[in-house]
């Protein structure tokens, strides 16, 4: 592949260069899909968001609770089960519209990873072998994002070049 000249006078950039720019976008993507679903599903399902009965929350916590490996987290989500549901619910749904926008993105991958520890710690704690629990898995996939954030076709992106138009044309490609 050779290189031309793009109206700015800056190489066009290699498909390596440009795959590399974008590699994590399928992450950003799959995870902003999977917290927005996992909230959604959270919020319409009535079971999930009662104290007690069969696919509640309050259920789950009290048989997690024994097993898990930082029991005062499922104490504390045992003295307001639905208000413990609304608000992980509600912030797998931010985070996971965060990342899909690539709004804040840092902050958003930040506050799933969080939502992944504490779910490791707590729901999936005691699955075994520990990589059949896929909180510690998603806990580990939001940590690139949380140290590159979301510097191509994102809200961030948008927001950084509207505060320093300039700033582009100064760099090269390589370091944009």
């Amino acid at each position: 592949m050779t290189r031309t000249d793009v109206p700015s006078g800056l190489p066009a950039p290699s498909l390596r260069e440009t795959a590399a720019r974008h590699a994590l976008l399928p992450l950003r993507i799959f995870l902003g899909v999977t917290f927005v679903y996992a909230g959604l599903d959270k919020l319409t399902d009535s079971a999930f968001l009662s104290a007690t009965g069969p696919g509640s929350l309050g259920e789950l916590m009290h048989g997690v609770r024994d097993t898990a490996a930082v029991p005062a987290l499922v104490d504390l989500a045992l003295k307001s089960p639905v208000g413990f549901g609304i608000a992980i619910a509600v912030g797998e749904l931010l985070v996971g519209l965060g990342a899909l926008a690539g709004l804040l993105t840092r902050i958003a991958a930040t506050g799933g990873a969080l939502i992944s520890l504490s779910l490791w710690l707590t729901v999936s704690w005691a699955v075994s072998p520990y990589y059949y629990g896929n909180d510690l898995v998603y806990l580990m996939a939001w940590i690139p994002l949380i140290l590159a954030g979301a510097p191509y076709l994102s809200a961030d992106s948008l927001i950084r070049r509207a505060a320093d138009p300039v700033a582009p044309e100064r760099r090269s490609r390589r370091t944009a």
